[in-house]
């Protein structure tokens, strides 16, 4: 299904073997989910400048829901066309998290995959404090714990900052929801490797940070 990635899931692979030493793996899973942050980076500057744009509309959309409230469809029609015309849109908002996954899904397959380019995959043999990278769920403890933990951590920091400008942002269909949704990827740990929960807490760690830095510039 996913065999255009045999590619880069290759290439990938050949990385991480230049990296030597007992943290070497986890260290290179790091570095790679830092460089792909990096390239995404031009788009969550898109994404904080068009939330500073909403941020503007409010008060038109707060009239709009005050107008059509019980007329969803004249309400969501009236809402597009306010963010066309003022060339704002909630989708680049999720551009960044849309664009990692096919890297996510190469890291997956790095950690699944018996064979990479006809050869045995001898990153499934990798370790982090004695526990395997491949091992899935409760089956990586203690590191899931760890991880989790981790997870935990940066998905209290990221509710607590929505709260802090839930005023400052236009409202969001499903918002108790997306209230929320940063602790899925404390459940993701139990259902993948944990090479893939130190790409999900990287990157999550790096998502909050960004959103601070670029916030605290607006």
């Amino acid at each position: 299904m996913f065999g255009f990635l045999d590619v880069p899931v290759s290439g990938a692979y050949h990385l991480i073997h230049a990296f030597t030493g007992p943290l070497s793996t986890a260290l290179a899973i790091v570095l790679f989910t830092l460089c792909v942050r990096l390239l995404l980076h031009p788009l969550a500057r898109s994404a904080a400048r068009g939330e500073r744009a909403r941020a503007t509309l409010l008060p038109e959309i707060r009239a709009l829901q005050g107008k059509h409230g019980k007329d969803r469809e004249r309400l969501a029609a009236e809402m597009t066309k306010l963010q066309q015309e003022s060339g704002t849109s909630l989708f680049v908002g999720c551009l960044p998290m849309l664009l990692q996954l096919p890297f996510f899904t190469i890291m997956y397959r790095l950690f699944t995959t018996a064979t990479i380019g006809g050869e045995p995959n001898s990153l499934l043999g990798a370790t982090l404090f004695g526990t395997p990278l491949g091992a899935h769920g409760l089956a990586g403890s203690p590191l899931v714990f760890v991880i989790a933990a981790g997870l935990a951590v940066v998905a209290w920091f990221s509710v607590r900052w929505q709260d802090r400008h839930r005023d400052a942002t236009a409202p969001v269909p499903g918002g108790k929801l997306v209230r929320l949704l940063p602790y899925g990827t404390v459940l993701a740990t139990l259902v993948v490797p944990q090479a893939a929960g130190i790409y999900l807490l990287t990157t999550t760690a790096w998502s909050a940070a960004e959103r601070a830095l670029l916030r605290r510039g607006s």
